[in-house]
């Protein structure tokens, strides 16, 4: 959605990130929140057990899910670029999804969409030989999910290129370039931790459709909807003055896909 066009918005955040005894997050407060969960799916965290007490709390409150494949990298938590190739991912990414499409089975709570993380999703905003795997991957397991693409990216066109459903997502709490690129993690201004200034930031981009940068100056992006980071400490509170801040608005908060 551009300017002027805002009136309906998803909120999603990444959930079921914990693995074994350890825990990631307040999923539970955040499912009461948004309205999409991209469930982590194995690679960078997630266990059975785990993405079975997550969907399983998703279909009790409605939220729609998404899997959400990594790079097969728990010790680095899918943040850290490795070097396997488009074939491999085509592999591990059809295997993280198929896990959760069977453990949704079990829980009775379908899967809708696929979403990247990490390390690997800010590959594919850029390699359309990545992009392109991840594709080959999603419609090879369900032709039917969509894609939910960082907004502006190589990713996104890719998906509309192979006529696939896809939709766009800005963040709350990350920074972004004048180029409309996430400023890496270990750069200043990477993290939006205040809530307050998360909301000013996303208000601006309801009014204007443009995000503001860490550089000065704004972007034009699009997005159907906004994510919170659910490991972070600041997590619920965000996303519930954001929920808050839209509404004030008018706007609705509703799921993209599902």
């Amino acid at each position: 959605m551009g300017q002027g066009e805002i009136w309906r918005i998803d909120l999603n955040a990444d959930l079921g990130e914990g693995y074994g005894p350890w825990l990631m997050g307040d999923d539970a407060a955040m499912l009461d929140i948004v309205t999409s969960a991209n469930v982590a799916c194995g690679g960078h965290a997630g266990d059975p057990e785990t993405m079975y007490r997550t969907m399983t709390l998703a279909r009790e409150r409605g939220v729609v899910v998404g899997a959400h494949p990594s790079y097969p990298d728990k010790e680095g938590f899918g943040r850290r670029r490795l070097p396997f190739a488009p074939v491999e991912i085509e592999r591990f990414v059809a295997a993280q999804i198929g896990a959760l499409l069977a453990v949704g089975a079990l829980a009775g709570h379908r899967v809708s969409y696929v979403k990247p993380h990490g390390a690997l999703a800010n590959v594919a905003t850029e390699d359309k030989a990545v992009a392109e795997a991840i594709l080959r991957a999603v419609r090879a397991v369900d032709a039917s999910l969509a894609i939910l693409a960082i907004s502006g990216t190589v990713l996104e066109a890719a998906a509309r290129d192979a006529g696939m459903a896809v939709f766009s997502e800005i963040y709350a709490d990350r920074g972004y370039t004048p180029a409309g690129n996430l400023v890496p993690r270990d750069q200043d201004g990477a993290m939006i931790d205040d809530e307050h200034a998360a909301v000013a930031r996303l208000r601006h981009f309801l009014e204007t459709g443009r995000m503001p940068t860490a550089g000065g100056g704004d972007v034009p992006l699009a997005a159907h909807s906004v994510c919170v980071h659910g490991d972070s400490a600041h997590a619920v509170a965000m996303a519930r003055g954001i929920v808050d801040a839209f509404r004030a608005q008018g706007v609705e908060i509703a799921p993209f896909s599902g």
